[in-house]
């Protein structure tokens, strides 16, 4: 058990949390940050980052808004060598399955000199039950620019637990996991397999990439996560991480968690809950 706490950036974030708790968990000394912590960690401040990160030798990294940005790689790079600078030995980032952008920054870690590890990742199935998409099953129709792409979605407590098999196990140090879900769904099927579990009609609807971004401009979202939708749906969403890795397995000697098990904590968690409408199975 190390002395230093081991350091978790997002800490309010879907993936840094579940980190946090697991190493508290297990006995170890956390610090997470964000913008709203003492001392705050924000990643469009670097004067923030020195404070936050001394004293600390290791840390789970998770970017905002997303390592596809185009800043992203000389942001990673500039907290990089800080981070060597202040005497961090072992940094694991957080990062997307086909995205050329996080690529680029996943390299700038891994020719750091630093130990590594880079958890790259698909589609959270949580988006469905904590992201922009679970209005829209409370509402009984998702809709999406999406059209029968598949992607094997991945559980976050997956992720949560390849990170901390990464911070806490030297022998998986230095390495690359790829983590996704078992299986391949198009949205279409996500929505008939959750209509299923949750006992009221949910259905997927198409909609063109200019309603959609549309509809989130209307919304107040800001320009940069614009940008990062229209990257996702346009350029990424294109089937290139459709089939399923091993990632997880080879990092927890375990299956990774299916869609339907999702549904069943999902449903034990009233997430989707609809007065009335939810039946209990």
């Amino acid at each position: 058990m190390q002395d230093s706490p081991i350091l978790i950036i997002g800490k309010n974030a879907k993936t840094g949390l579940r980190v946090e708790q697991r190493l508290q968990a297990r006995g170890y000394s956390t610090r997470g940050v964000s913008r709203s912590t003492s001392p705050a960690f924000d990643w469009e401040d670097p004067n923030s980052w020195r404070a936050a990160l001394e004293g600390t030798q290791s840390a789970y990294v998770t970017f905002y808004p997303d390592l596809a940005i185009p800043t992203a790689e000389q942001t990673i790079r500039d907290f990089v060598a800080l981070a060597k600078d202040i005497g961090l030995r072992h940094l694991v980032l957080l990062s997307g399955r086909g995205e050329q952008g996080a690529q680029r920054a996943e390299t700038v870690l891994m020719n750091s000199g630093l130990d590594w590890n880079v958890v790259r990742s698909n589609w959270f199935m949580q988006n469905f039950s904590e992201g922009f998409m679970i209005e829209g099953i409370l509402n009984g129709e998702i809709m999406l620019p999406a059209g029968d792409t598949v992607e094997p979605f991945v559980d976050i407590d997956d992720i949560a637990d390849v990170a901390v098999a990464a911070l806490t196990r030297p022998e998986l140090r230095n390495r690359l996991f790829e983590v996704s879900g078992p299986r391949a769904l198009t949205f279409a099927q996500c929505a008939a397999e959750i209509s299923e579990a949750v006992g009221y009609p949910v259905k997927f609807t198409r909609v063109s990439i200019e309603d959609f971004l549309q509809a989130l401009r209307d919304e107040g979202l800001p320009g940069e996560m614009l940008w990062l939708m229209n990257e996702l749906f346009s350029v990424v969403f294109d089937g290139r991480n459709s089939i399923p890795t091993s990632g997880v397995e080879e990092a927890l000697g375990r299956p990774a968690t299916d869609f339907r098990e999702y549904l069943r904590k999902v449903i034990a968690s009233g997430a989707w809950e609809r007065s009335g409408l939810l039946q209990q199975a």
